[in-house]
């Protein structure tokens, strides 16, 4: 049985780790207290003499192939890019959540919304600490989901501060701890592919606490970016301007930088692909194929929502928010709109696909010294 130490022989040191936390927090969901997140954000021994070996750590990762076809099998996978019921594009009917959330605030709405009823009693989201700082937190009231409106959608998950280093990544399955802690047991997650995949594999295994987790709504991905000062000097000579007047940053088809000014400066995720995360490079998944319900803005107008229900829960949640809590864009003008909006979805994926796999190519190359 293989443990935390090949974990980190075969994810951690060839740089694949996502840093989503799940780990970690299973070895503390069940206290065995073993493990924990380093100031890096990546994994590490608590006490190396708490480990029993179960080896469950090394099965959750989402880039271990063990549990894939079980995985799969919960989450009613299918190829090429995961099961689709439904896409379609909207926006939150709310004004006011339209205005605090981002690209039409589908997500905070259809939470609010599910809040609202009684289906879930609290959401794993993003709250900002700070001008470009991001945590996980797990909200348990209206309010607490209403204020993290806009700083969980898109790819810019949150910024996380990890040692010295900003980055556009929230390790969101770490709240599943509290979550048991306040004892909540019908939580909606909304997560980035890895993360969303991490759960699924615990559910294919039967592992606390996601039986807790009711929902989960993932968000389209091309990658988490590193915003460490280095990084920061070169994107200020890239993009002409001063870091000093970054007013937001959001990461979708292409870097959005809004300026204290009002202003608003563009660069394709191309000019920026330095700044990727490692890890990132290897992950083939774009459009959260994992979850009940996937959102990103590929697709639709400006301040609308691109939404893909994937699952029997998701086009259940998102029939009964129609005409209520979200307004959907009719599309009888345009009849093509959702054949249109699914190529651009998969045109996303397919290249992501292709890029992770020659990726994860090259790396086993060089494991093998170069012989093919």
């Amino acid at each position: 049985m293989k443990t935390f130490n090949d974990l980190i022989d075969e994810v951690q040191k060839p740089g694949l780790c996502h840093r989503c936390g799940g780990c970690v927090t299973f070895c503390t969901s069940i206290n065995y207290g073993a493990l924990k997140l380093g100031d890096d954000g990546s994994p590490q021994y608590a006490d190396r003499e708490k480990c029993i070996e179960c080896g469950l750590c090394y099965s959750i990762c989402p880039e271990i192939d063990e549990y894939q076809e079980e995985t799969k099998k919960v989450a009613g996978w299918t190829p090429p890019m995961g099961h689709i019921i439904e896409t379609l594009t909207a926006r939150a009917a709310d004004p006011a959540i339209r205005a605090k959330a981002t690209d039409g605030g589908v997500v905070t709405a259809l939470l609010v919304h599910l809040f609202d009823r009684g289906h879930i009693d609290g959401a794993i989201v993003t709250r900002q600490m700070g001008p470009f700082e991001r945590d996980p937190m797990l909200a348990a009231t209206r309010q607490e989901i209403i204020d993290s409106a806009g700083f969980y959608f898109d790819s810019s998950h949150g910024v996380k501060h990890f040692g010295h280093d900003y980055s556009t990544y929230s390790p969101s399955v770490q709240e599943f701890r509290p979550m048991m802690q306040k004892g909540l047991r019908r939580v909606a997650l909304v997560g980035t592919p890895c993360q969303i995949k991490t759960l699924r594999k615990m559910e294919a295994m039967s592992i606390v606490p996601s039986d807790s987790i009711r929902y989960t709504l993932g968000l389209f991905c091309s990658g988490n970016f590193i915003f460490d000062e280095e990084e920061r000097r070169r994107l200020e000579g890239i993009a002409g301007i001063s870091w000093n007047d970054v007013r937001k940053i959001n990461i979708k088809d292409e870097l959005m930088i809004h300026l204290t000014s009002g202003a608003l400066k563009t660069l394709p995720l191309e000019k920026i692909d330095f700044m990727k995360r490692y890890a990132c490079r290897f992950c083939p998944d774009y459009a959260s194929e994992y979850a009940d319900v996937s959102f990103g803005g590929i697709g639709s107008l400006e301040g609308w929502t691109t939404v893909i229900t994937r699952s029997p829960v998701g086009r259940a949640i998102i029939a009964d928010a129609k005409n209520s809590t979200l307004e959907v864009y009719g599309v009888s003008s345009r009849p093509d709109m959702t054949a249109e909006i699914q190529d651009k979805v998969w045109e996303k994926s397919r290249k992501k696909k292709e890029y992770s796999q020659r990726m994860h190519d090259a790396l086993l190359l060089a494991q093998r010294g170069g012989r093919g």
